[in-house]
């Protein structure tokens, strides 16, 4: 078994690089509209503080966070919606330090847990690893919104290569998200990380591809962006298909991004 912890290290430096771009922010600052609609920047940190208290109860207390499944279930279309617009009526100093103490508590429960321990979540049950990565890939792609509002161009780092492995490893999830046929073909992907490097999957001699910046293939899979604004290309049909629907996240298929310039 790999050690979990570089996981649990990116994921506390995603977490503070975000609460550095918003620890300064005024009170009209908070309220500034993000991409998403009808979410404001308070509504992003909400949001991830609600799920960082989430996944702290899946670590914790399993009864306990299964009776927050039951809760989910009986409001799927809003019940995490809901978590966001009530940490987001909070005054924004005691917002900010509900989502630390949730993070924090979060990091040291992950470090602390039993070697090859598994927790309960709203898919499968989810290693320590698992559920590092995939709180690194919601940190992100809400601080994307976040950054976008405040017109920030983040300087993308080599821990984006976690939010790629989970895109990659979502590929047959958002086919069957949508009802389509799960492709029974397998697909090369070869990005390019900030540093340089070259992080591939899949079979070298996969005859279709996906190829791009890997930042570009992270703000494809979490819906930040529009594929027609993106340097991510695809060789074959089912490549080419799974960059029109690719997301790295559970749940319902997302609406996405516009493209730049589109109306109505």
């Amino acid at each position: 078994m790999s050690d979990p912890t570089p996981v649990f290290d990116d994921l506390r430096e995603e977490s503070d690089e975000l609460d550095r771009l918003v620890a300064g922010l005024s009170p009209g600052q908070w309220a500034l509209a993000t991409p998403a609609p009808g979410w404001s920047v308070a509504h992003q940190i909400a949001h991830l503080a609600w799920t960082d208290r989430s996944a702290l109860l899946a670590v914790t207390d399993a009864d306990g966070f299964h009776a927050l499944v039951e809760k989910a279930l009986a409001a799927p279309d809003s019940f995490v919606d809901q978590g966001a617009e009530e940490g987001a009526r909070l005054p924004p100093g005691e917002l900010l330090e509900r989502w630390r103490e949730g993070r924090t508590a979060l990091d040291k429960a992950l470090r602390t847990a039993p070697p090859g321990a598994r927790f309960p979540w709203y898919g499968p049950p989810m290693s320590g690893a698992s559920m590092a990565t995939g709180r690194l890939m919601e940190t992100w792609a809400h601080g994307q919104d976040v950054a976008d509002a405040l017109g920030v161009v983040r300087t993308p780092t080599d821990r984006l290569r976690h939010v790629v492995r989970i895109g990659v490893r979502a590929r047959d999830f958002a086919f069957a998200a949508r009802g389509l046929p799960v492709p029974g073909e397998e697909i090369r992907v070869e990005v390019r990380g900030p540093s340089g490097e070259l992080w591939a999957y899949g079979p070298e001699d996969a005859s279709q591809r996906v190829t791009g910046p890997a930042l570009d293939f992270c703000l494809l899979v979490t819906q930040r962006a529009h594929r027609a604004d993106l340097a991510v290309r695809a060789e074959g049909p089912d490549a080419d298909r799974w960059l029109d629907i690719a997301q790295a996240f559970a749940g319902p298929p997302g609406a996405g991004r516009a493209p730049k310039g589109a109306t109505g």
